[in-house]
């Protein structure tokens, strides 16, 4: 038995889990508390995607006469081949058979429906021997063509990473999900609910907390909760997570507690550790809850009585992924880029650097939320501490940092303890294209393990750019983004379209700029998103300062995304389908000798696209104007390298005779020599011990100048010198 049933419901990832619930188990683990978690969605997904799953859903089709159109008649008549190679095609895609690689990649291993028609040139994306990655894609077409077939035969709302997203979306009033409701259960609903059923009378528990973290989870999780409340009422359930975080803060609609009897809001730590307590223990008085909604006589009543504060990160305790099927998570390649595979291929540990966003004053974020405003870092000690602990339970040393934007203080001085305890691992997160990432904090950071980041450049646009307080400019943005291509950490690139008062003159001269920086190589993947108007963001919280008309309606359930009209008039949908296939032809290599207007020949034949206004070399310009700075006194100096081997030989010149020291330092990928007067040699050895990254206490370069001083003349002089340039372009770091 347990306490806690946590759940996510149908469906997110497909690789990895969504940490939500670990988060949780991890701090009621702290508490006596005793929970049970599990991924819904990926027990539904692997209950479809196998040979008995298969067999049922095509007598459900044919049963049902709903086999209509080409793509779904072919698929059916190949069933005997998809239910043949399902099993292994899963398996594969778990990381298990792998030789199977090969007969993936053969021709006529694989049924292909229409899916496999939009197939690019295999061999330029992954090579003669990109077997593996090869093979991931195609498994992953064959499991898209059978996704199609679900939802057009079996249920139109089914996706691998939603369910009836639709319904979750500026969902106003509760009237639509709610009829929805009242429908009989769909295949995949009664699927979902069997598997949940199962783990409840194995697990029976007191109280089931589901967590929403997007409008395609919500439908299921309500269908869950459907029912619970019908086969097991004595079981209370609670909502909370990043849909009711941002979407449920206007609520009023008493019907929704006909499904769940709580709805928490913002961190869940505290306000769940109040209602297990309230239900595992219960008294008399009146409860105290934290940011929780319940009914009370029929109408929706907010309560936030509790007086404990919310719990600082380094209270909550390590992850804890046990329970969940890390070995039947399935690596996907939906598409032929190494940036969009991060997010579905391999099994990543999911951690946060720091609660919050450090800037938390870009315009169109929702910075007045709790998960954007309250700004929490946790110690990089303590940070390294917990990825050792998720290391060893779940096996794998993969992190992906799912921060608003990971702090580069933190980002440096995690890399550091990394580097000090000499772990091995591969991680990646978001971050402020900001001034903070120099070269030499980029190469610290792929000593670490870091191989990727996305960031947004949003708008391409330096008026646009201070208009959204974005707090960079283009200049900096190109340097950054050169900084750590050059490093070899991969950059992904969020770019935004439609923002308040944005000119068709601005958004082509984005497209122009972005144009630039892929046709130089400095950013190697970006995505294309219209600018949508929430109700949190400064903008929605004082639509009239930035020249837009909203149109609110009355609100009863979700309120967040508000439809609105921009002053300029300009109909930003316009410009979706020629930037986004300019930016995919971009990202591949080609294109960047079309004209812009060129990209836009779907648009209104009265609809005039203008030549852009930005010169040709106008990013090529931005990397060739670099300030130079002096370092601060109080930067740290490190050393990444180890110690070379010394040979000592003389020098005579003019009847004077000194010895020297030619020092070989080899590097994992080359060698290269220094040579030093003896003295300054000695004294350079000593102080690359001191400076080592393996050091606990890093020296400062006040510190390095006051004892180079201590013993000779002129430290600037040697600093500057050949042999400590040599260095400093092979490991020797100022930060």
């Amino acid at each position: 038995m347990k306490d806690l049933l946590l759940v996510t419901p149908p469906f997110t990832q497909l690789n990895t889990p969504y940490p939500a619930t670990a988060y949780l188990k991890g701090f009621f683990n702290g508490k006596n508390t005793s929970s049970f978690q599990m991924d819904l969605g990926i027990e539904v997904i692997l209950a479809l995607f196998s040979k008995e799953g298969l067999s049922e859903l095509f007598e459900i089709a044919l049963d049902q006469d709903h086999i209509v159109s080409e793509n779904a008649q072919r698929i059916y008549a190949l069933r005997e081949h998809y239910l043949l190679a399902i099993n292994d095609v899963v398996s594969f895609l778990q990381g298990k058979n792998q030789t199977l690689a090969r007969q993936i990649c053969s021709d006529n291993f694989l049924p292909e429906a229409s899916r496999f028609e939009q197939v690019e040139d295999l061999d330029w994306a992954f090579g003669l021997m990109g077997m593996q990655d090869k093979a991931k894609h195609l498994a992953t077409l064959f499991l898209e063509d059978l996704s199609d077939f679900i939802s057009e035969c079996i249920d139109e709302n089914f996706g691998f990473s939603r369910y009836a997203e639709r319904l979750g979306r500026s969902a106003y009033s509760f009237d639509e999900l709610y009829e929805h409701l009242q429908k009989e259960p769909t295949h995949i609903d009664q699927m979902s609910t069997n598997i949940l059923a199962k783990q409840i009378e194995l697990n029976q528990p007191k109280l089931v907390c589901f967590s929403v973290p997007f409008p395609g989870n919500l439908y299921s999780a309500f269908r869950c909760a459907q029912f619970i409340k019908k086969e097991y009422p004595a079981i209370k359930i609670v909502m909370g997570g990043g849909f009711p975080n941002t979407e449920l803060r206007s609520l009023t609609e008493p019907r929704v507690f006909d499904f769940v009897d709580f709805i928490t809001l913002d961190d869940g730590e505290l306000p769940l550790e109040l209602l297990a307590n309230h239900v595992l223990h219960p008294a008399n008085e009146t409860p105290a809850f934290k940011r929780t909604y319940v009914r009370e006589n029929g109408e929706v009543q907010y309560i936030n009585t509790a007086t404990q504060c919310d719990y600082k990160q380094h209270e909550l305790g390590t992850p804890d992924y046990s329970d969940l099927l890390l070995d039947k998570y399935i690596s996907v390649i939906e598409i032929a880029n190494p940036m969009h595979s991060l997010w579905s291929d391999g099994r990543w540990n999911k951690l946060t650097m720091a609660h919050g966003c450090y800037w938390g004053k870009c315009t169109f974020c929702d910075g007045s939320l709790d998960y954007i405003k309250t700004f929490d870092p946790i110690a990089a000690k303590l940070l390294v501490d917990r990825v050792e602990e998720i290391m060893a339970q779940t096996g794998e040393k993969g992190f992906h940092f799912v921060d608003e934007g990971a702090p580069p203080a933190l980002m440096k001085a995690f890399a550091i303890e990394i580097l000090k305890r000499k772990l091995c691992i591969t991680w990646w997160t978001n971050v402020r294209f900001e001034k903070s990432f120099t070269k030499d904090l980029c190469i610290l950071l792929k000593e670490s393990g870091c191989i990727a980041v996305s960031g947004g450049l949003e708008v391409a646009s330096d008026r646009m750019l201070k208009l959204i307080n974005k707090g960079v400019n283009l200049q900096q943005v190109a340097q950054v983004t050169r900084n750590l291509t050059e490093t070899g950490i991969m950059v992904h690139a969020y770019l935004m379209y439609g923002f308040p008062s944005e000119t068709v003159q601005e958004t082509i001269d984005s497209l122009e700029v972005v144009r630039q920086i892929f046709e130089i190589g400095i950013v190697q993947s970006a995505f294309w998103h219209q600018f949508a108007l929430t109700a949190h963001s400064p903008v929605g919280l004082n639509p009239e300062a930035y020249g837009i008309t909203p149109e609110y309606k009355a609100i009863t359930f979700a309120n967040n995304d508000i439809q609105f009209t921009d002053k300029t008039g300009i109909d930003h949908d316009l410009f979706s389908y020629g930037l986004k296939k300019s930016l995919y032809n971009f990202m591949h290599g080609v294109g960047f000798e079309i004209p812009l207007q060129e990209w836009f020949d779907d648009v209104p034949s009265g609809f005039r696209i203008p030549k852009t206004t930005i010169k040709h070399n106008f990013i090529q310009n931005c990397l060739e104007t670099v300030a130079y700075t002096i370092p601060k006194d109080s930067s740290h100096v490190i050393w990444l390298g180890g110690t070379p081997e010394v040979l000592t030989s003389s020098k005579s010149k003019k009847g004077r005779t000194w010895e020297l020291y030619k020092m070989t330092f080899h590097e994992k990928t080359a060698s290269f020599e220094v040579s030093l007067e003896k003295e300054k040699g000695d004294w350079f050895l000593e102080v690359l011990k001191k400076i080592s990254v393996k050091e606990e206490n890093l020296l400062s370069l006040a510190d390095l100048k006051a004892d180079f001083e201590n013993q000779f003349d002129d430290f600037e002089l040697f600093w500057y010198s050949k042999p400590v340039n040599q260095l400093r372009e092979n490991g020797l770091l100022i930060l």
